[in-house]
């Protein structure tokens, strides 16, 4: 039986109520319908919300100990002594500052650290990381209204290849387990410049339901339960 704890970014998550974001809420329905498309008996499934600030409350269920808990964050912020498989990874991609630089030092390439006004990606290449190697998806692009994406986003074939080269050698330099990441980057006077690693499908991979199959929260949750993905196809 599968017991999967889903950590959102919210206020509050009770029995009876629940108070995020529409687009936490979006990603959390995403997700449990993922895990029930997947595994069409609910009887094996168990299905748990907390909040983030929640994680470490007395009557939280969680056993990292017990094989049978699958633990799934949707945020980058977690307590720092709360304890799952993937903790370390998460808090190496939540230090965006420093795996930008392990970036500039190892892969030679430009990123935010190196710009000297505020500055975001606003381009994001899926990678499913399945237990037999990295899988790209096509692009996501930011629309023109807030939290809204678009996919895919074309880009020419040696733009590709440099984004695939950083993510594989990104993904192995953090020692990255299956699960589905999200690159971030975007571009200054045509030159590629790296933002950030999500270690999960954030809010711009809600772009990938109804137009990638499998969408990308079907494929975190094959990829955390080590089931096999044979092809990422637009529709």
């Amino acid at each position: 039986m599968y017991k999967v704890l889903i950590i959102i970014n919210a206020q509050q998550v009770s029995n009876t109520s629940l108070t995020a974001s529409p687009v936490t809420n979006r990603m959390m329905t995403t997700l449990k319908e993922a895990i029930t498309t997947v595994n069409t008996d609910e009887n094996d499934i168990m299905v748990e919300v907390r909040a983030a600030q929640q994680l470490l409350d007395e009557n939280n269920s969680y056993d990292e100990a017990d094989p049978n808990w699958i633990c799934c964050p949707l945020t980058i912020d977690l307590p720092p002594n709360f304890e799952f498989p993937r903790a370390k990874l998460f808090q190496i991609c939540r230090d965006i500052q420093g795996t930008r630089q392990w970036v500039e030092q190892q892969l030679n390439i430009k990123t935010g650290n190196q710009i000297k006004t505020v500055w975001y990606g606003n381009y994001w290449l899926p990678i499913v990381l399945t237990t037999k190697g990295p899988m790209y998806g096509e692009v996501i692009g930011e629309g023109q209204m807030p939290n809204s994406y678009q996919q895919p986003v074309e880009f020419p074939d040696h733009q590709r290849q440099s984004l695939y080269n950083l993510g594989y050698h990104l993904l192995e330099g953090i020692a990255a387990q299956p699960a589905v990441y999200l690159l971030q980057f975007g571009f200054q006077n045509e030159e590629l410049i790296f933002d950030r690693i999500w270690p999960f499908p954030a809010a711009p991979a809600l772009a990938s339901v109804g137009i990638q199959e499998p969408n990308l929260y079907t494929c975190h949750w094959q990829c955390l339960t080590q089931q096999p993905i044979r092809d990422l196809v637009i529709a």
